[in-house]
């Protein structure tokens, strides 16, 4: 009985689900929730030591169908490296949460949605089957879509209405690529999928027709990350939501549409066969491996040359993760151009993931807690935060300086990790645009640095009244951006383990098809 392969999602929905029926109760609700996220790191960490580093898949069947035919929940070391990025997010944020948002807010629908939103992420990481990644992305964006409105205003209501939109269309693309997949292929679970795909003269399909419908599914997974030409809505949604909205939005929701394009395109779509194709590359991965370069090129120097010019501290972080999730896709783009560096590619994807996560986490939250603190995030209201609160100054340096990528930090590791991926897939165009970006990240942070944080104290800043709680939290992703990097030798062994599962097809179909899982 693989029950730990539930455990987190099961977690996660009682824990909104009692949050919701204790909202009248304030104290006990907020209880509840932090307990609820302190489960969930916990269940996390329980899947982590059963599926790492033994490698293998291990799987739960819901009811008594076994797959291909009933719902299956596969955790491996990949979804388990992201549940871990979700966990160690999604934890401070909460905590944070509880002190940020207003009580009214709290007790009406916050901690709820905020679960909500949780339980759509775990279960898109979990899922083996292609339709319920699409119930799951639902779960994840219809919690998210009030979140992002929760403060009600002008700004928040332009931001929520173009986020819907572009997510709704997007939904509707999803659902039909999935109906063509399965008309295509005949199933809709992955592992199944996968196996068809590799023997698709056995089972009558036709590759060409699947390549079209991949590709719908690769706009919709690139409009989650957040990637350009799909990036509109970031820095308007980003800047509306709360800080730990924008936390979890940035550092574990984009990421959704990340593993999305690693399981499905390395684990389920590259075992189509190279006949029946006559695309760029002479493979599904050639083919998308060229889309993902362009958008990882487009990403990193439009979000890097935006978040430069931007005098708001929220959206040069929303234009800083439009630049950021560029990086990722030029890993991934290497991996699938150069089929032989696959997995090193994926380990820099994934090691970036982490990197970003942390970073990214803890700036939006420092940017919470600049603003309850002085009552503004314009940089040219602010300056000599260094001097006022040099614990919140220095909680920036180390994550600007993460998303730098400075030693001994983690993010020089994910930064380091993308250039050899790329230098060893022979990838010139990637290279040089991730030095570009790479210089843009230092021209951005230095600037928020320069205008925020050095000088004399404004006005504004000299009223500095943080919340302490708040600032804990901020400390401890930053302790989180140090840890990783001192410590990241196991961190590197989990990411190539991810890595290796993205691209063990023969494991996953073995696991899913053959052995199963315990039986609900």
């Amino acid at each position: 009985m693989n029950q730990f392969v539930i455990a987190p999602l099961l977690v996660a929905l009682c824990t909104a689900i009692v949050t919701l029926l204790t909202r009248r109760f304030g104290r006990v609700q907020r209880a509840l929730s932090v307990l609820g996220a302190v489960g969930y790191v916990a269940a996390v960490a329980w899947l982590i030591t059963a599926v790492y580093p033994a490698g293998d898949p291990a799987v739960y069947h819901l009811g008594d169908w076994v797959a291909p035919y009933g719902i299956v929940l596969v955790a491996d070391s990949l979804s388990a490296f992201m549940l871990a990025i979700s966990a160690v997010v999604t934890l401070p944020a909460l905590v944070y949460a509880t002190r940020h948002v207003s009580a009214f807010g709290q007790k009406v629908s916050f901690h709820p949605l905020f679960h909500l939103m949780v339980v759509g992420v775990t279960g898109s990481f979990l899922t083996g089957d292609i339709f319920n990644l699409f119930v799951w992305f639902e779960v994840m964006l219809l919690s998210s879509y009030v979140l992002v409105v929760f403060y009600s205003g002008p700004e928040q209501t332009t931001a929520t209405l173009r986020y819907v939109v572009l997510n709704l269309v997007g939904s509707a693309v999803m659902l039909l690529a999935i109906g063509g997949l399965y008309a295509a292929t005949g199933t809709l679970n992955m592992a199944d999928m996968a196996h068809r795909l590799a023997n698709a003269q056995q089972y009558g399909v036709h590759v060409t027709p699947v390549l079209g419908l991949t590709a719908l599914l690769f706009a919709v997974f690139m409009v989650k990350a957040g990637a350009v030409p799909f990036h509109w809505w970031v820095p308007d949604a980003y800047a509306a939501a709360p800080a730990p909205v924008s936390a979890v939005l940035a550092g574990v929701v984009k990421k959704v549409g990340v593993y999305a394009v690693i399981r499905l395109y390395f684990t389920v779509f590259a075992a189509a066969p190279l006949t029946d194709l006559a695309v760029p590359g002479d493979t599904v991965l050639g083919f998308f491996g060229i889309v993902l370069l362009a958008m990882a090129v487009l990403s990193m120097l439009f979000g890097g040359l935006a978040a430069v010019g931007q005098r708001d501290l929220n959206r040069l972080l929303a234009y800083s993760s439009i630049g950021q999730v560029g990086f990722i896709l030029v890993a991934l783009a290497a991996a699938a151009l150069r089929p032989e560096f696959a997995a090193v590619g994926i380990t820099a994807a994934l090691v970036y993931s982490l990197t970003h996560g942390l970073a990214k986490g803890l700036l939006f939250l420092l940017a919470g807690v600049v603003e309850d603190a002085t009552g503004t995030i314009r940089l040219d209201e602010l300056g000599g935060l260094a001097r006022t609160s040099p614990v919140v100054a220095g909680a920036f340096l180390l994550g600007g300086l993460g998303l730098v990528g400075i030693p001994p930090l983690v993010g020089f590791f994910g930064k380091f990790l993308v250039f050899d991926a790329l230098a060893r897939a022979d990838v010139v165009v990637g290279l040089a645009a991730a030095l570009v970006g790479a210089i843009l990240t230092v021209a951005y942070v230095s600037s928020a640095w320069n205008r925020g944080f050095w000088g004399e104290p404004s006005a504004a800043v000299e009223g500095w009244d943080a919340d302490s709680v708040q600032v804990a939290c901020v400390v401890v992703l930053a302790l989180g951006v140090v840890a990783a990097g001192v410590g990241f030798n196991p961190i590197l062994e989990f990411a190539r383990a991810g890595a290796d599962a993205a691209i063990d097809r023969s494991a996953y179909i073995a696991a899913v098809l053959e052995r199963g899982g315990g039986a609900a």
